[in-house]
């Protein structure tokens, strides 16, 4: 059974960094697209950033470009999104997500599996 575990959210003030964690098992994820969506209060769920476990892949959303890395420790199993140059308008809870395809795609709908979300505060 798959199992994803986000961690190291938390409170940081603007323009400070965070590196959120996610801790895949259950699977062999090499043929998997891993993802980080995001969702703030009274908002709907939206795609952050992706990567493919094989050769690394990326994709990221046009609001993080140049803020966020997504990256993978093939050996670890663990994905992270390090987050810096944080502005206040991306505080939500950041979810992690799998879905065994070889191509990134930013639709929650087509994401097989969740962890239960880190929150990520961001004072201004």
């Amino acid at each position: 059974q798959v199992q994803l575990v986000e961690s190291g959210g938390g409170l940081v003030q603007a323009g400070g960094s965070l590196r959120l964690s996610c801790a895949a098992s259950g699977r062999t994820f090499s043929t998997y697209a891993m993802a980080w969506f995001r969702q703030a209060p009274g908002k709907e769920r939206e795609f952050v950033a992706g990567i493919t476990w094989s050769r690394g892949n990326t994709l990221y959303a046009d609001s993080v470009k140049g803020r966020f890395t997504i990256s993978r420790d093939s050996g670890k199993n663990t994905v992270y999104l390090q987050m810096n140059s944080l502005k206040p308008e991306d505080t939500a809870v950041y979810y992690c997500a799998a879905r065994p395809s070889l191509v990134i795609i930013s639709t929650e709908l087509r994401y097989d599996y969740w962890g239960q979300g880190t929150q990520v505060t961001v004072s201004s």
